[in-house]
């Protein structure tokens, strides 16, 4: 992905799930269409991944260069 939306929530209480829900919804309001990826700071995806019952339709990868309390998301680049 080289393009998408960075957003920002440092909630502690605000489950990961529930960030990538909000921001997915307000990706989908801006540019008309659903994201399919969310890059996240390596210790998000560690403490998602603790709790199994957690299930996303969009791809969720460790990504160094996000900040805590952030998400990048967007569209995943096809090569063709």
């Amino acid at each position: 992905m080289h393009t998408g939306l960075m957003w920002f929530d440092n909630d502690p209480r605000t489950t990961l799930a529930a960030k990538i829900q909000k921001a997915s919804r307000y990706y989908q309001q801006k540019f008309g269409r659903l994201p399919d990826l969310c890059l996240v700071p390596p210790e998000a995806l560690d403490a998602a991944q603790a709790d199994p019952t957690q299930e996303q339709p969009i791809t969720v990868r460790a990504y160094r260069p996000v900040l805590p309390g952030h998400l990048w998301i967007g569209t995943e680049e096809q090569n063709s």
